[in-house]
């Protein structure tokens, strides 16, 4: 679902040692203000699973598979953030899918109920979650669609 963005710092490769200290200097400053903002997605996925009632094992194999974990990542189809969020599943989940910690939430909460839709059938709730619920009534388990199928397997081996 959602690609990683292209890495490029956009510095020369060859700096002054000061230049070197400066950037690192204001890295170390842009990675603790990341990390105060956005915080900690282990942390998050360990509260929101908690909370919610739903192994962090799994919740985190989705945030793997769905952005890397990267609260950045905006997919071709519209889904947002760590867990991928499409805005009217965000809308329908009250959580703002920008904010790292409510899209953390508001995924874990949407697992959940794909969960308890498929009585607790994992494999049937990670094809629900990117497919849809219906698509997976409709099939009475995974759809016979390619990346949903990928999808599952995926998971299911980061959730081992």
């Amino acid at each position: 679902k959602a690609g990683k963005p292209p890495v490029s710092s956009g510095a020369s490769p060859v700096m002054s040692a000061q230049t070197s200290q400066n950037n690192s200097t204001a890295a170390q400053g842009n990675a603790a203000q990341a990390a105060v903002q956005g915080g900690d997605a282990a942390r998050m996925i360990q509260s929101a699973a908690l909370k919610y009632g739903v192994d962090p094992r799994l919740v985190s194999a989705v945030a793997e598979a769905e952005s890397g974990e990267n609260q950045a990542a905006v997919s071709d189809a519209g889904a947002i953030g760590v867990m991928q969020l499409m805005p009217d599943t965000a809308s329908a989940l009250g959580v703002n899918p920008y904010d790292k910690q409510q899209n953390i939430e508001g995924g874990t909460r949407y697992l959940k109920q794909m969960l308890d839709s498929f009585g607790g059938d994992v494999k049937k709730a990670v094809a629900a979650y990117n497919a849809g619920a219906q698509a997976v009534k409709d099939y009475n388990g995974v759809p016979p669609y390619r990346e949903t199928q990928n999808y599952v397997n995926k998971v299911l081996d980061l959730y081992q």
